[in-house]
């Protein structure tokens, strides 16, 4: 195995790494949050569109019972 040697840093260049990393995390958070939003977002799209899907599917049933009614020979 290959011995290395340490390695020195200058503390405030160290500070600087810090506070970067600091900075990332932080953004990483409201990356986090934001997707968090807009996944709820989503979810609600999800059930407003399964909503009026299912409103035009009976307003669909409707019309056909219509049409097939006025369709039907008078019993005579």
């Amino acid at each position: 195995m290959e011995r290395q040697a340490p390695l020195f840093v200058k503390v405030d260049e160290y500070k600087d790494v810090l506070d970067i990393v600091d900075l990332v995390k932080n953004k990483l958070g409201e990356a986090k949050s934001k997707i968090s939003e807009i996944t709820e977002l989503k979810n609600q799209e999800d059930s407003e569109l399964e909503i009026w899907s299912n409103e035009l599917s009976d307003i669909e049933r409707k019309i056909d019972f219509i049409d097939q009614t006025l369709l039907e020979p008078e019993n005579v």
